[in-house]
């Protein structure tokens, strides 16, 4: 057990360290009303949260409007969320968005499904969902006067990412071959971020774009397709844990706290029409990843198969941050060690 890891959680301490370092953020959205797609997945989620806390503890005064495919089993996930006053469920999706009385002032989208089963099985409805959803999104922004968009993209549009290159800029011009259905999301991301250029030279829209990398912290799901979070799961089990390929590629993890904290920042005041990294920029293997949650919160097994990769990233996927670290002045504070070591406590993991 690394000493610098928490024994003891609770994600009070991650909402109230999102307070202090997302201060002025959260105070420029005292008294907007805001529309939100994703509302309910994990970054969403942890964007309801922060608001949440921030009403309770600070009285900020804003309305959410969040569009959801299930209100009632995210009642049954987070009953705290849903029982607060100044949210509004909404059921539907984006490929068709219901409507809604008033004006927003601010328009979050983060609906898209990540899921790499989706991606393999139907990789048709996985463009459609990204296109049609991030235009209906841009739609229903200019319709209600939005000032201003948040579109929550990927570092999946700059496509495979050379090994030479260390770290991807927003700069690169890589992009995923079109020829290849795998690419689908990476390449339905590309094409989304583009109609968020065409919305804001046409209607005058403010549009900044989050390209997201991995990510940890509480409420991700451990028993999906991401490796860290299925190595966690294994490890909290006693398990060992178990690379599939051969344990090279490399990634980097960004906490959901700090990440949250980087989203308000651009929601607030990312420059129009401009892209951001949104991640850490300490890379690790694979292999590397495995021995090192194995050795915080497991036995230290680990057993490397190296089975083919058959994802379509097998090498680098780490990104450049200066861009949102110069700009924005926006930095990572929770170490890898904690952020792993946070997750598992979320989950029922102790000494």
């Amino acid at each position: 057990m690394n000493s610098t890891a928490s024994r003891d959680y609770s994600l009070r301490q991650d909402l109230d360290a999102i307070l202090t370092l997302a201060a002025d953020d959260l105070r420029t959205l005292d008294g907007a009303r805001i529309f939100m797609t994703g509302g309910t997945g994990f970054i969403g989620t942890w964007m309801l949260e922060t608001f949440h806390h921030a009403i309770v503890q600070q009285g900020l005064a804003l309305e959410i409007v969040i569009l959801t495919r299930d209100p009632r089993r995210f009642a049954q996930k987070a009953p705290h969320l849903a029982s607060q006053k100044r949210f509004q469920f909404m059921r539907g999706d984006v490929f068709n968005i219901p409507e809604s009385e008033g004006v927003f002032s601010h328009v979050i989208h983060g609906a898209t499904d990540a899921s790499a089963a989706l991606n393999e099985s139907d990789p048709r409805r996985m463009f459609d969902t990204v296109l049609t959803g991030t235009r209906q999104a841009l739609d229903l922004a200019v319709k209600k006067g939005a000032r201003r968009f948040l579109h929550m993209s990927s570092g999946a549009v700059y496509g495979r990412q050379p090994w030479d290159l260390t770290h991807v800029g927003e700069d690169d011009r890589g992009a995923p071959d079109c020829m290849v259905p795998i690419n689908a999301y990476g390449e339905a991301k590309r094409a989304a971020e583009m109609l968020c250029a065409i919305y804001g030279k046409q209607w005058g829209l403010a549009v900044s774009v989050a390209r997201i990398f991995a990510l940890l912290g509480p409420y991700l799901t451990l028993d999906v397709h991401f490796a860290a979070g299925n190595f966690i799961r294994d490890a909290m089990a006693g398990r060992t844990v178990t690379v599939q390929g051969d344990g090279r590629p490399c990634r980097s993890y960004l906490y959901a706290a700090d990440l949250i904290v980087w989203m308000l920042a651009l929601l607030v005041r990312g420059q129009s029409g401009r892209a951001y990294n949104v991640g850490s920029s300490e890379s690790i293997s694979i292999a590397e990843l495995a021995g090192r949650i194995s050795t915080l919160i497991g036995n230290g097994e680990v057993t490397i198969l190296g089975s083919p990769d058959a994802g379509w990233n097998p090498g680098r996927y780490v990104p450049s941050t200066q861009a949102a670290e110069r700009d924005l002045g926006l930095k990572r504070t929770v170490s890898l060690d904690e952020a792993i070591c946070r997750t598992a406590s979320w989950n029922g993991w102790s000494l």
